[in-house]
């Protein structure tokens, strides 16, 4: 039987294992912050102790609800743009604090501070690596539309092969006498800079969104 001493240290820990996530969280202004984050971390806390007080057919259900409520909460935060799909990160953040919060609310202290110290230590200095990679191989989408000359695209697939990025055409588009097209291009940042500088110079473009 949990004492009222021990659920309170337990709920205080996982108040402190969210504020540590939340922190770094709220220092990168990301949607899911320091609030957040505590209260995820304590909620989780709180439904394991819950599942834990009560009788033991209803263990499973109570924790697996709350895995079903988490997974609701890391959707809300994902989301798609021109830019890819964005929140990723986020909603694993909410996931895994809501694990640590479990943990916590199961006594397992030694599983929930590493899994706390790793999670922040990927959060805090991971993405300088996710940098280093992206300066090498970025992926990015150029939205071209120009006057409608004949081999005009074929012109802009020669510079991004003379500029070594792979690619790939979505759609192109004729209006009039104008064309469009998206093209999905990945190598490095200095190659794509090459690519945008001249695209830019290009006088037969119309728009050009990068």
């Amino acid at each position: 039987m949990l004492t009222s001493e021990t659920i309170i240290f337990r709920l205080s820990l996982a108040l402190v294992a969210g504020a540590i996530i939340g922190l770094e969280r709220e220092y990168r202004d990301k949607s899911a912050g320091f609030r957040t984050l505590i209260l995820i971390s304590l909620g989780s806390c709180l439904f394991t102790l819950i599942s834990h007080l009560m009788a033991s057919d209803t263990m499973d259900r109570i924790v697996a609800n709350v895995v079903t409520g988490i997974g609701f909460i890391g959707g809300g935060v994902i989301f798609k743009s021109e830019e890819g799909v964005n929140g990723l990160t986020t909603a694993a953040t909410i996931w895994v604090t809501a694990a640590i919060g479990m943990a916590v609310g199961s006594g397992f202290y030694y599983a929930a501070g590493f899994t706390l110290i790793i999670t922040f230590l990927v959060l805090a200095f991971f993405f300088r690596i996710e940098n280093l990679i992206d300066r090498v191989n970025k992926e990015k989408v150029y939205n071209v539309r120009a006057a409608l000359k004949p081999g005009i695209f074929s012109l802009y697939e020669e510079v991004l092969i003379k500029n070594n990025l792979k690619f790939r055409i979505v759609k192109r588009t004729r209006h009039q006498d104008e064309i469009s097209g998206n093209f999905i291009v990945r190598g490095s940042l200095k190659d794509h800079e090459k690519f945008v500088d001249f695209m830019l110079k290009d006088e037969d473009i119309k728009e050009f969104s990068f």
